[in-house]
């Protein structure tokens, strides 16, 4: 656990420049701490980020120097291993090296915290559950900061809150593997299917950064876990606070929340509460809006808070997002969708018979896409790769249907028009991560966007 009390005095190594890492370094600097931010990359690499730290933070581009040896603790990019050079030889040193969620949790006043992780569905849960909180609090002067991997650092948001707070946080397995104690009030796990295998280094250890969310948790907290998801039922078995399970596909029973008939029914206080789900598609939002309900009900909020809430929320960017229809060919932006299940999630929710464009590939993550098949076969006309992956999509892929290699987006949005049938969808769920040619998931689903609105 980071306390701060204890390194008072010491220099602060933060690793690595990019938006968690810069807010943590700015972070530590207005707390009085001395810092020292190192990144592999070169200063024109990352400029962009150095212009947002405080004067006071001492930075290192271009490599790690001896420097870093001098500090009395360290705080890290989620994105490196544990098997980083740097970060091996500053435990080898007895150096003690923090996660940057953690680090901005100790200097947080939140009366609580609300954790969200899981392999796909966590940004519309977190920003959902962040809603529902900050309508709840807000009668009463507080509010709801939502951060972490939903896209405002940890950081950044996390210390602003006070005594009437409460933090609501999308949380990694990055993070949360970096973290050595987290306990949240209320945390989830949604889903666990395999993903970031080549950092994890297999699917074990990437399930064990997933428990993390719960390990420290007492019988004081509450975890919410999909009961169809029998990685979850088993991670459930592990946990030592009170246990809620969800159902998108089967009622009542020891279910805390399910779906049927259209609506979602939420057990609490002794009664069985019906409320009208979001207005989103896909089983898979049925499940993200049980999972927040869940979360909130346990934190005391009430079910006709939920309701009002619900009622009135429309998703969030780059996940299942409309961005335009041109010539009756709608066009889906699912920029979010940067692993296979993700997008198996997206065809399940948008198939129609036939009439899927599926524009797939990006950097590959080390997952087959062969679990796709027989959703192509049974909604996608045709696929255009694009990016690094497109070799491997396109032998995974071979036969299910026709696949035009596009290259960039551009080239496959514009193919796409040209072919496709007023009625039909244009679907961007690249299955990929975006560091090929984006700068993100956000800069590639916005630049999605701002192309689509160029068509004619």
């Amino acid at each position: 656990m980071f306390r701060p009390e204890i390194f008072k005095g010491k220099k602060a190594l933060v690793i690595g420049a990019g938006r968690s890492g810069a807010a943590c370094a700015n972070l530590l600097a207005a707390k009085g701490f001395k810092v020292l931010l190192t990144e592999e990359k070169k200063a024109e690499a990352v400029k962009g980020k150095l212009k947002t730290l405080s004067r006071s933070v001492e930075v290192e581009t271009g490599g790690h120097g001896k420097a870093a040896f001098g500090c009395g603790f360290a705080v890290k990019s989620p994105g490196l291993a544990r098997s980083n050079p740097l970060i091996a030889a500053l435990e080898k040193k007895k150096i003690p090296v923090f996660s940057e969620v953690e680090t901005a949790l100790a200097f947080s006043g939140a009366a609580k915290l609300l954790a969200v992780t899981g392999t796909n569905g966590k940004t519309t849960t977190t920003v959902l559950l962040g809603e529902i909180m900050k309508a709840a609090l807000s009668a009463a002067g507080g509010r709801a900061l939502v951060c972490g991997n939903v896209g405002i650092p940890a950081a950044e948001a996390a210390p602003k809150a006070r005594a009437r707070d409460a933090v609501v946080m999308e949380v990694s397995s990055y993070q949360l593997e970096d973290s050595s104690y987290l306990k949240p009030d209320a945390a989830c796990v949604l889903n666990i299917t395999p993903d970031h295998l080549d950092h994890h280094g297999g699917l074990a250890a990437y399930v064990k950064a997933k428990e993390k969310i719960f390990k420290f948790q007492d019988a004081a907290g509450c975890c919410v876990f999909n009961y169809e998801d029998a990685r979850c039922r088993r991670s459930a078995k592990g946990c030592l606070s009170k246990t809620l399970f969800f159902s998108s596909k089967r009622s009542g029973g020891k279910l805390a929340a399910w779906a049927a008939g259209g609506k979602l029914f939420f057990r609490t206080g002794g009664a069985v509460v019906p409320v009208k789900p979001p207005a989103l598609p896909g089983a898979h939002n049925l499940e993200n809006a049980m999972c927040a309900g869940l979360m909130a009900l346990h934190c005391g909020v009430e079910p006709a808070v939920i309701k009002k809430v619900f009622a009135a929320f429309r998703g969030v960017e780059h996940r299942l997002e409309p961005a335009r229809r041109v010539r009756g060919i709608a066009f889906v932006n699912d920029s979010k969708a940067t692993n296979v299940e993700s997008t198996l999630v997206a065809l399940k929710a948008l198939g129609r018979g036939k009439n899927i464009w599926l524009i797939l590939g990006g950097l590959d993550k080390g997952s087959p896409y062969a679990p796709l098949l027989p959703f192509i076969r049974r909604h996608v006309k045709a696929v255009l790769t694009i990016g690094a992956a497109a070799p491997k999509i396109e032998m995974e892929l071979a036969g299910a249907c026709p696949i035009i290699t596009s290259v960039t987006l551009e080239r496959a949005c514009r193919a796409i028009l040209g072919a496709a049938a007023p009625g039909e969808t244009a679907l961007f769920s690249p299955a990929c991560a975006s560091f090929d040619q984006f700068l993100d998931f956000e800069d590639r689903g916005r630049k999605f966007k701002a192309f689509v609105r160029t068509l004619r």
